[in-house]
């Protein structure tokens, strides 16, 4: 370790009670800075360039080898370093079993032209989703189907909170995704020349038909009311994926999954 830590005690220090606060939306939206946890996902965001703000790390993991790297990038990378006990990373998380690194990393908020050219021709959007673990998941599935983005429209729940973050499992910062309107995202989709493929509960064709094109923004709807009328009306294609059993519908993340996958399988998993 080439930088000296600087060691926090109390849990009444503004800096504890600043990083306890970003559970909360409305410091995530005051501080433009949002929480990670674990070593990995620290490690990775550095690795793609996300500013930190902050790496906190517990007295355990300061007898680590790989923690004292971590410390070293986090100071060449101009954050703060601070060393706390193991129950103030647990007052921070507001967890049991907390995890030994926590990282403060600046937010990214990206327009929909950011999306634009990228090369899989696949986006997904996600209209109102409420649920920051199916959120998380959903970035996550994107990531491992190498996607050109997530868009977020109508009231969502925050992508940076701290559960759609754990769910995300690092995707966070390799998933480009961005907020817009839906008037925004149609317009925005046709000058991509992209399909704008629904899912929906009684939709007209299977969702593994060739509904895709070249070019496709998969729409997803609310967890408990789906899409609105209007939304469903912009749509190129409303598809409907099979189901046999007692259950009437799948999981938001699950249908997504499905979905993204179909899609990905009929441009062979290119």
């Amino acid at each position: 370790m080439q930088h000296p830590i600087e060691t926090i005690t109390s849990p009444s220090n503004p800096l504890i009670k600043r990083l306890r606060g970003l559970e909360r939306k409305k410091q995530r939206q005051e501080t433009g800075l949002f929480m990670a946890e674990g070593t990995r996902l620290v490690a990775q965001g550095l690795a793609r360039g996300w500013r930190l703000d902050t790496l906190v790390l517990s007295r355990p993991a300061m007898q680590r080898d790989h923690a004292g790297e971590l410390a070293d990038r986090a100071h060449r990378a101009g954050a703060r370093v601070v060393c706390v006990p193991e129950r103030l990373v647990g007052r921070i998380t507001r967890k049991d079993n907390p995890q030994a690194v926590i990282g403060a990393f600046e937010q990214s908020r990206r327009r929909l032209d950011a999306l634009s050219g990228r090369a899989a021709g696949l986006w997904i959007a996600l209209h109102e989703v409420r649920d920051p673990g199916n959120l998380g998941t959903i970035l996550r599935t994107a990531d491992c189907a190498g996607l050109g983005g997530v868009i977020l429209t109508g009231a969502c729940c925050d992508p940076y909170s701290v559960e759609a973050v754990r769910a995300s499992m690092g995707s966070i910062f390799d998933m480009p995704f961005a907020e817009a309107g839906f008037a925004a995202l149609d317009d925005w989709r046709k000058r991509q020349g992209a399909r704008l493929v629904a899912a929906r509960l009684n939709g007209n064709v299977r969702h593994d038909g060739n509904i895709y094109g070249p070019k496709a923004v998969i729409l997803m709807g609310n967890e408990q009311s789906g899409l609105p009328a209007p939304l469903e009306a912009a749509c190129d294609t409303l598809a409907q994926i099979p189901m046999r059993g007692g259950a009437d519908s799948l999981n938001l993340a699950q249908a997504s999954a499905v979905m993204i996958y179909e899609a990905w399988r009929q441009r062979g998993f290119a």
